[in-house]
């Protein structure tokens, strides 16, 4: 499969924020989210061609770190993601998935999917054809793929919010999901790749996550390392 990048860091989003964790970035994606802070994995899909084993090699060189992140781009669109997954299991590691949500699990080996339905926000500018933007904006919301991932393994939400309406939004898919999505389950994520542009957002979104119950979602390799590769 297409590696764009493995490396060993600190978990900066979601609910294991801090947990150190090596993580594995396939190369390509499905969607062409406009604020993508990762396009050498999506827009503009680079990396080497690895087997199984190679990744495994490179995850077993740091013994210390129990959690491992299969991240993207969107992984659930490399080949043979699974065999890789059930790879890690094997070795009894804690296996988180950030996915889009918009490709059903298909029994893949995961302790946590992280999931980040895209929001209207994501919608790619003009500087992809309107072929591509219509192709993200049909493909960026799956609410039976969601429903598949809640029923497959522990799951968390987590949205990427850049104004207060885009909570409105977010709140009907939840109902759309269904199921019993607790609060806490929910993370909202200001928009940004800097500090100064975090902070921006960080008043309200904190304000909307203390009258709803969510959960606000710092990114802390943005604050530890700012916003580059390997972290």
């Amino acid at each position: 499969m297409l590696i764009s990048e493995i490396f060993y860091s600190l978990q900066g989003e979601g609910e294991l924020t801090g947990v150190p964790s090596v993580f594995v970035r396939t190369s390509g994606c499905n969607l062409r989210c406009n604020w993508c802070d990762t396009p050498y994995a999506s827009w503009e899909p680079e990396g080497r061609a690895m087997e199984t084993g190679e990744i495994m090699a490179e995850i077993n060189r740091h013994a210390a770190a129990r959690h491992v992140v299969l991240t993207g781009g969107e992984p659930l669109v490399a080949k043979d993601i699974r065999v890789l997954a059930a790879a890690v299991r094997a070795t009894g590691r804690h296996i988180t998935i950030e996915t889009a949500a918009t490709i059903a699990p298909d029994g893949i080996a995961c302790d946590l999917a992280s999931l980040s339905p895209k929001l209207r926000n994501s919608a790619p500018d003009t500087r992809l054809p309107e072929s591509w933007r219509e192709r993200h904006k049909a493909a960026r919301w799956r609410p039976d793929v969601v429903r598949a991932w809640m029923a497959h393994c522990a799951y968390q939400f987590k949205f990427v919010v850049s104004a207060p309406a885009d909570i409105e939004e977010l709140e009907a898919m939840l109902r759309e999901a269904g199921g019993d999505i607790l609060p806490s389950k929910v993370l909202l994520m200001p928009e940004g790749t800097t500090m100064e542009a975090l902070r921006a957002r960080a008043g309200w979104v904190g304000e909307i996550c203390k009258a709803r119950g969510y959960r606000y979602a710092h990114r802390l390799h943005i604050e530890l390392y700012g916003n580059k590769r390997g972290t």
